[in-house]
């Protein structure tokens, strides 16, 4: 298109901004009064299949190397998961929140985050991109909603890294018989909270970010030999652990009862947070249909033993009390008599967090260039390295926003947020699954589809109303018997009177659509038990979300699909191209 005149053109910034709408001042005024049709085709547009993996795909330039196995998987997995959430967090919440009930805390956790990976699983086997969840939500329920997932992804990601950075600081300093602030740069002028300065963390997110670079092989080999290392200190700390035991610790077993046991669970939901970074490595394996199940829930099953173990270890050892919040299983050590065990403990929890660092940077940049190849942030970060056959623009930008969260922000404020955003992603991904199953476009009759929406929206609101009851009613229970049976007729509902549209072709979650439907119940009620404070930052990242996309996002996006054959609308409306 042409520009009305040369005083009116809207300078492209090292090709941040290629699409049409943004060549001129004129074209991008046209296009904000365009908003509302343009959002409309956005809400009512699917992706298909074929076109993410293969048109979408190709915006990347060079493709990425598809040399790994579900050794690579297995292993990427476990070293994605088994970090700070373990080594930190654990002692945290049974100090003040759960007391020894932690245990049952990391089973809740782990049954939610399984049900998860049985979702994840089948996406991934059948569109393997490096997108994950994104392009598995913009497939299933549109761009939009894609939109709004694909902004928590990378938040769930920033997040995790800048907590691993900080408790890595915190084992560092145990280490080397240190209080974690005496590496820390402390400035009254800031807020609570944000005002414990952490270089340290910002040289270890350095450092993870040029071996990110360089080849994910390699990335994977180091992973795997640091990961079984990493084992090795986790059975240590049990058995030598377990040697210190006194049951008399175990006493009260639930000193804040029920109601800790899910506010726990909601926090260490963190803990398993990573497994998702394995589905966006899809693009890279080499047999997706048998290589993705058994790395994916292998590394899950392994990962909530070990969990469970360390959990039951750490809570026999000391009284709740006595807990450190910081460095809990080296300073338990050193309680009952092992002063020389706590550096191996140290060691153990630097490995591990350094290993988790290490694949969440990998895993994020993935997200972020798949996300670019929708225009939906600028292309460049797409791009992918003919060398390294890496994304090392997506992995330099997603670093350096970590880096500076992990700088300024305490593991606790972190820990919260992360777990709503990625509990929310969750609960998309599970609704997708349903609507993937249930719903072909030109296929299922319009009496089915709008028996799947009825259904669907039944299942989320009586899982809100059994999460909101909780929250704000500690000894009530009447209202669980209206909820829990209204959703349970609900997913008893879409199973008898909808009939199922598409079977799995290669590999398929079991017991649809109960499996889903639980793992949306699950993380609906963890949402329930967490914090306000931490809603209310949530809820200011969705504003800044909806704000960039209203006014650049939509517009990159809606040239891109109009240019392109890709995305399709749902049904007929008056969102179409213009």
């Amino acid at each position: 298109m042409e520009n009305s005149n040369g005083d009116d053109t809207l300078k492209k910034h090292h090709g941040l901004f290629p699409e049409e709408s943004f060549q001129s001042w004129s074209n991008y005024s046209k296009s904000v009064r365009q908003t509302g049709p343009r959002l409309l085709n956005r809400i009512t547009s699917r992706s298909e299949e074929q076109h993410e993996l293969n048109e979408v795909r190709a915006r990347s330039g060079s493709e990425m190397k598809k040399n790994l196995t579900w050794w690579d998987l297995s292993w990427f997995g476990i070293g994605a998961t088994i970090g700070a959430g373990i080594f930190v967090l654990t002692g945290q919440e049974a100090r003040a929140v759960v007391g020894p009930a932690v245990v049952l805390s990391y089973v809740v956790s782990g049954i939610s985050a399984m049900l998860s990976v049985f979702c994840y699983t089948e996406f991934a086997v059948e569109i393997p991109v490096a997108g994950g969840s994104f392009a598995y939500l913009r497939v299933e329920l549109g761009d939009f909603v894609a939109y709004i997932a694909a902004g928590n992804i990378l938040l769930e990601y920033v997040i995790t890294g800048a907590a691993l950075a900080r408790a890595w600081t915190s084992y560092f300093a145990t280490l080397l018989n240190h209080h974690p602030n005496d590496f820390r740069i402390h400035v009254t002028s800031l807020a609570e909270d944000y005002n414990q300065l952490d270089p340290i963390a910002v040289g270890v997110v350095t450092i993870i970010c040029i071996f990110a670079m360089l080849s994910t092989k390699g990335t994977s080999r180091f992973n795997y030999v640091a990961s079984i290392i990493h084992i090795v200190v986790i059975i240590f700390i049990a058995v030598a652990g377990l040697s210190k035991a006194n049951t008399a610790n175990y006493r009260p077993f639930m000193p804040y009862g029920v109601r800790g046991i899910f506010s726990a669970s909601a926090v260490l939901f963190f803990a398993y947070v990573g497994f998702d970074a394995v589905s966006t490595m899809a693009e890279e394996t080499k047999n997706p249909t048998r290589d993705i199940p058994i790395g994916l829930i292998g590394a899950m099953s392994v990962t909530t033993f070990l969990y469970c173990l360390l959990a039951v270890t750490l809570c026999l050892m000391q009284p709740r009390e006595n807990i450190d919040p910081d460095a809990p299983f080296s300073a338990a050590f050193q309680g009952t008599g092992l002063d020389w065990a706590k550096y191996v403990v140290a060691f153990g929890a630097l490995k591990g967090m350094t290993t988790v660092l290490l694949v969440s940077a990998v895993g994020q940049a993935r997200y972020l260039t798949h996300i670019a190849r929708t225009h939906m942030v600028p292309p460049w970060l797409a791009n992918v390295h003919p060398r390294t056959g890496t994304p090392i623009n997506a992995t330099v930008v997603m670093l350096v926003a970590t880096a500076i969260i992990a700088f300024f922000t305490e593991l606790n404020i972190l820990s919260n947020l992360l777990s709503i955003s990625t509990l929310f992603i969750f609960m998309l991904v599970a609704v997708a699954l349903i609507v993937r199953r249930y719903y072909v476009q030109g296929e299922t009759s319009n009496t089915d589809r709008i028996k799947l929406i009825v259904f669907i929206l039944l299942i989320l609101a009586s899982s809100i109303a059994t999460a909101t009851f909780w929250a704000v009613d500690s000894t009530g229970w009447i209202a669980y018997v209206i909820t829990l049976p209204i959703w349970f007729l609900s997913t008893l509902g879409l199973w008898l009177f909808v009939p199922m549209a598409r079977k799995p072709k290669l590999w398929g979650v079991p017991l649809v659509p109960w499996l889903p439907s639980v793992s949306m119940l699950i993380n609906i009620f963890l949402l329930g038990s967490i914090d306000s404070k931490s809603f209310m930052r949530f809820g200011i990242w969705t504003i800044v979300l909806l704000v960039y996309y209203l006014f650049i996002g939509l517009h990159a996006s809606y040239d891109t699909a109009k240019t392109e054959s890709g995305p399709t609308k749902i049904e007929e409306g008056n969102g179409g191209y213009n």
